[in-house]
């Protein structure tokens, strides 16, 4: 797994949140710094720690300047009853048809398991990828490092923006 190149274009993609609701990654473009949260599956034990992390902190990850995007196969359904079920009010992407599609695009699709690994991108404003990580299927994010990566991407490469 390569994953995308650091300073390049950030794949598009239009996905529906688990309220059916579309949501693009083109929208934020010029406005916020995006954080794309890959996860393999809803209501396991590690994802459903993880998300509930950043519901924990949502004010730090959610601001002006900034978004949180989960993404999983998941269909629509599943993710409504995940984000009800654990009382996590941020987007959570359903990237089930076409199936990996998006998580395909960004190379983080396992084929064998048929969902994204534990994989992490921050896109800028501009709609670059200025950091990648990708963790173990039984490896939690750290949520740290995260906030940090996405802040940096916030105030741009000068710190301006």
């Amino acid at each position: 797994m390569s994953g995308l190149a650091l300073g390049g274009p950030a794949p598009d993609f239009t996905l529906r949140d688990q309220f059916g609701t579309e949501v693009s990654l083109a929208e934020y473009r010029g406005r916020k710094a995006v954080a794309l949260l890959f996860y393999p599956f809803a209501f396991s034990g590690v994802c459903t720690g993880e998300m509930a992390g950043i519901r924990a902190r949502l004010d730090a990850f959610l601001t002006f300047d900034t978004e949180v995007l989960g993404i999983s196969c998941d269909p629509v359904y599943a993710l409504r009853a995940f984000a009800d079920a654990d009382g996590l009010n941020f987007p959570l992407l359903s990237d089930f048809w076409p199936h990996g599609e998006v998580s395909r695009a960004y190379d983080v699709f396992d084929d064998r398991r048929g969902a994204p690994r534990r994989s992490s991108y921050v896109i800028d404003k501009q709609g670059l990828v200025r950091w990648a990580v990708h963790n173990a299927l039984a490896e939690s994010r750290d949520l740290d490092e995260h906030l940090a990566r996405l802040r940096e991407a916030a105030d741009g490469p000068d710190g301006l923006d």
